[in-house]
C-alpha cells in the first residue's frame, strides 16, 4: 500500500491503483485510522468551550428556572422577562441546553396524575348474582330530543330484569328503577353486584346510598373502556338493529309500546347464541335441564332414523356456560375481555 501512496502523489489514486493492480477500496481502507486509534481518540476528554457557562452560572440559571415565578414559563418567556428587568443570564438556546443537561426538557410543573383504574373482573355463576345496567337514547320526533331507556340485565342469563323509559337521565329515576327491580326479584343483602359505566346517573349519590341500604355491591367500568360493560352494550345493539326499530319515535306512547314488545321477545323468544340457543327466560328461571332433555330426545330420534347423516356420530345438545365473566382474568382463560354475542 505504501507504493500506491507514493505513486498516487504523482499520477493520482485511481491511476496508481490500476498500475499496481490494487483495488481502490483496499487502499482507501488502509488509510482509515485503526480501531485502537479511534478508541483512543474517543476517550480523550474535551475541555469545555471558552464560551460555555461556568458551573456556578449554570446553577444560578437552574435556580431561576425552578423559582416559583418561572416554574411554569417557557425559556423564551423567562429570557424576555429578565431582559425587561435589565438582567441577562444566557441565551434562550443555552437555557434549553442547561435544562436538557438536567433532563428537564419537559413539563416542569407538578401535574395532576390520573389514577390507574383497576379493571373490573366480575363472575356470575347463577342468576341474580351480577347485574349490568346502562342508559341509551332513543330519538324523539323533533331533532335533538330523545327518550332515555334505562335497562338492567342479568349477566348470567341475559334476562332483562328491569327497564323504564324517561325524558331525562337522573339519579333519582335510576334509584327508583333499581329499588323496584331488587324488590321484584327478592334480592337478599350481600348476594348481588350491580355493574355500570361512569355516567352521572350511575354515580349519583341517591344510587350509591340506595345500594348501601340494600347491601348491593357496586362496580364501575374504567373511564373510556366500553368493553368493561359489554353485555349492556351488546343488548342495546340488538335493540337498535331490530328490523322494526324506527328512525324516530313519534311519542312516548310509541316508544313504550315498542320497548314492551321488544323486551317480551328478547326475554321469552330470543334464542341467544351466547346461551347455547336458549332464551334468557329459560336460563334465568332454571328450566335449562328440561329444555336440553327435550332437545336431546329430538336429536336421538333423528340419529336413530338416519345415522348416516351424522358423520361425527351421535349428536349431543349444546349446554349454556356455567360461568360468565366481565373481564375474565388472563390466568383463567388466556383472554381478558368478555365477548357477548347476540
Amino acid at each position: 500500500m505504501t507504493a500506491v501512496t507514493v505513486l498516487a502523489a504523482t499520477i493520482g489514486v485511481a491511476a496508481a491503483c490500476d498500475a499496481l493492480g490494487v483495488p481502490r477500496a483496499s487502499w482507501y481502507r488502509s488509510q482509515m485510522p485503526s480501531a485502537e486509534a479511534s478508541t483512543h481518540a474517543d476517550s480523550r476528554v474535551r475541555s469545555p468551550a471558552f464560551r460555555s457557562l461556568a458551573a456556578n452560572e449554570r446553577e444560578t440559571m437552574l435556580e431561576v428556572l425552578h423559582s416559583e415565578r418561572f416554574i411554569d414559563k417557557a425559556p423564551y418567556e423567562v429570557y424576555a422577562a429578565l431582559l425587561d428587568e435589565g438582567r441577562y443570564l444566557c441565551s434562550i438556546r443555552t437555557m434549553y441546553r442547561v435544562l436538557q443537561s438536567a433532563d428537564e426538557v419537559r413539563e416542569r410543573r407538578n401535574q395532576r396524575r390520573h389514577p390507574n383504574h383497576t379493571k373490573p373482573e366480575l363472575l356470575a355463576e347463577a342468576p341474580n348474582q351480577l347485574w349490568s345496567w346502562d342508559i341509551t337514547r332513543l330519538k324523539a320526533a323533533t331533532k335533538w330530543s330523545y327518550y332515555y331507556l334505562y335497562v338492567i340485565m342479568d349477566v348470567f342469563s341475559r334476562y332483562v330484569v328491569g327497564w323504564t323509559l324517561a325524558d331525562a337521565e337522573t339519579g333519582d329515576l335510576a334509584k327508583h328503577l333499581i329499588a323496584e327491580t331488587c324488590r321484584k326479584h327478592e334480592i337478599e343483602p350481600g348476594s348481588l353486584t350491580i355493574h355500570a359505566d361512569n355516567g352521572s346517573p350511575m354515580k349519583a349519590k341517591p344510587v350509591e346510598m340506595l345500594l348501601v341500604d340494600l347491601g348491593v355491591t357496586k362496580s364501575h367500568s374504567r373511564p373510556y373502556k366500553s368493553n368493561d360493560n359489554p353485555f349492556s352494550e351488546a343488548q342495546f345493539r340488538t335493540l337498535k338493529y331490530r328490523p322494526d326499530f324506527p328512525e324516530r319515535f313519534g311519542s312516548t306512547q310509541d316508544a313504550l309500546a315498542f320497548c314492551r314488545s321488544f323486551f317480551r321477545w328478547y326475554n321469552d323468544q330470543h334464542y341467544h347464541t351466547g346461551l347455547a340457543l336458549l332464551t334468557p327466560a329459560t336460563v334465568h328461571y332454571g328450566n335449562v335441564r328440561a329444555v336440553l332433555e327435550r332437545r336431546q330426545q329430538a336429536l336421538d330420534a333423528a340419529y336413530e332414523a338416519n345415522p348416516q347423516r351424522f358423520v361425527r356420530g351421535r349428536p349431543l345438545v349444546a349446554s349454556p356456560p356455567t360461568q360468565v365473566w366481565i373481564n375474565r382474568p388472563y390466568a383463567s382463560s388466556g383472554t381478558s375481555e368478555a365477548s357477548p354475542v347476540h
